[in-house]
């Protein structure tokens, strides 16, 4: 399965429809089961006589494969928050109480993380791009804390505090509410930090560059 962002220690990613799942491999490992036997698990829960809908299968349960270490091409599969609860269900004892509890976390984590990559990728295509490439492991703020500085230089404020300012819909684009100069300048400063961002790692120093590329821009108006 294509993965936006690469799996976690966890096996936890998100696919390419923004959507967060563990790898059955990795929940094998975590709980201490043969794979053989998560897999055996997964099939009684997706078999059609177990009672759940076709539909819940096909969104929550999505057949994949893996390389051993010979090379064989085996099945797995990559489950949601969702999937994941229905097969760990039966899961029990202090230990697996742990991990179903750590799991969940590293969920809402992801989802959190693809909540702020939607929302950066919304405003700023170019930018997010270029910071996946950069980072093999990208984290939340290496998107947020660059959009925030963005719209702190253009807007004074970030997208969150204009939503709350203008009453807009949380997750909402703000660009509809922007003026075309504001749209322009941020583009314009976008397409200047995609270079920087390789050139000057330092965020204030690409910050002070930006607001002087910003200042100057101003002057030729």
């Amino acid at each position: 399965m294509k993965e936006l962002i690469p799996k976690d220690e966890y096996g936890v990613f998100a696919d390419a429809k923004d959507i967060a799942r563990v790898d059955s491999l990795f929940v094998a490992e975590f709980f201490e089961k043969e794979h053989f036997h998560v897999l055996r698990d997964i099939a009684k829960i997706t078999d059609t006589k177990s009672g759940l809908s076709e539909e819940f299968t096909a969104s929550n349960f999505e057949p994949s494969t893996y390389k051993d270490k010979t090379g064989r091409k085996l099945p797995c599969y990559c489950m949601t928050r969702d999937g994941f609860t229905m097969l760990v269900m039966g899961y029990t004892g202090a230990k697996a109480m742990r991990f179903k509890e750590l799991y969940i976390r590293r969920f809402n984590e992801m989802e959190s993380f693809i909540k702020t990559l939607v929302s950066a990728r919304q405003e700023f295509p170019l930018l997010t791009s270029n910071i996946k490439l950069l980072h093999e492991n990208p984290k939340p703020y290496h998107f947020s804390n660059e959009c925030d500085m963005l719209n702190r230089i253009v807007v004074g404020m970030t997208a969150k505090q204009f939503r709350t300012a203008n009453g807009i819909e949380k997750g909402k684009s703000i660009r509809p509410y922007l003026s075309d100069e504001q749209i322009t300048m941020l583009d314009t400063l976008q397409k200047v930090d995609v270079g920087l961002l390789v050139a000057v790692p330092d965020y204030e120093q690409r910050k002070r560059h930006l607001e002087w590329y910003k200042l100057k821009m101003e002057e030729k108006e």
